[in-house]
């Protein structure tokens, strides 16, 4: 399978094989069956992306706060942390995109909250501090290109409807092992700095018979840190999130998203699961890609 160049990674030039932002699309549609049907075992490669498996909301908004903070980073200095306006153009930009894309995939399995959120006259944050804010974050990671950044980044983007500090902690957390990934390569440094935020003294095996559903930051977030912490590839990163049963597509979704950045995604999965995108979903990726290729 030939990927869209415009899809390729470019922090390490020599690793033609990893790609930007399909590791969320990934793991969300593995998890999609599960969320519901939890199991508690590891699938085979051959069996991850099963059939009546789709994306979600958790790649709609990704691709929503993507195209957000491409555009309002398109319209603010390469200092924008410095310039007065920059926070307020970002959330005005995010806000518009997450409102805009959850409009045109209304049936993208929303919570409650943020469907009324979407379809507000005025909306503001409420307070959430669901995963919501971790799940859709990737770009920050990508598109930052200091560790300040990408928290900020992540924070922006959260606040705009999670402004719980739960919500806001557990997207600046996710973009910032992203961003450490992109330049070290290195598990053991994404394992210290998540480590000073969420406690991740724990194997996926201890926990897979007693978690349960849990879509708060703080009750997932560290379990998709671990998936793929724990991954020796981007597969096992997946199936490792969904075998510990709980918010199977999300928490999936988050540990592919940091798994993709070392690691390169299987063209047998890359083109099942770009074969079930809506193109303003993959034109969007590629938009924001683009732009945070030129951007490093």
């Amino acid at each position: 399978m030939c990927v869209n160049p415009t899809l390729r990674a470019w922090a390490d030039p020599s690793r033609t094989d990893l790609t930007v932002m399909m590791g969320v699309a990934c793991g969300d549609t593995a998890g999609s069956i599960y969320e519901l049907r939890n199991i508690r075992y590891r699938l085979d490669d051959a069996h991850l992306i099963a059939e009546g498996a789709h994306y979600t909301d958790d790649t709609v908004l990704s691709c929503a706060v993507a195209r957000g903070l491409h555009a309002g980073l398109a319209h603010l200095p390469q200092d924008w942390m410095a310039a007065p306006e920059a926070e307020q153009v970002l959330t005005d930009a995010v806000r518009l995109e997450l409102r805009r894309f959850g409009q045109r995939f209304p049936a993208a399995g929303y919570g409650s909250k943020f469907c009324d959120w979407m379809m507000s006259d005025d909306p503001q944050p409420y307070g959430s501090w669901g995963n919501g804010s971790a799940m859709r974050v990737s770009y920050a990671g990508w598109v930052a290109r200091t560790l300040e950044e990408a928290e900020k980044l992540g924070e922006i983007s959260a606040a705009v409807t999670h402004n719980h500090p739960e919500g806001v902690k557990g997207a600046a957390v996710v973009a910032g092992c992203i961003f450490l990934l992109r330049q070290t390569g290195d598990k053991e440094a994404v394992r210290a700095y998540a480590g000073r935020h969420y406690d991740l003294n724990f194997t996926l095996n201890e926990i897979r018979d007693t978690y349960t559903f849990n879509a708060s930051c703080q009750g997932s977030v560290p379990q998709a840190i671990v998936a793929f912490l724990e991954a020796a590839d981007f597969t096992d990163a997946i199936s490792g999130a969904i075998s510990i049963g709980g918010d199977s597509d999300t928490i999936a979704a988050i540990a592919a998203s940091l798994a993709e950045v070392i690691y390169p995604i299987p063209a047998e999965m890359l083109e099942e699961v770009t074969g079930r995108m809506d193109d303003p979903l993959l034109a969007a990726i590629a938009g924001a890609v683009e732009f945070a290729r030129n951007r490093a």
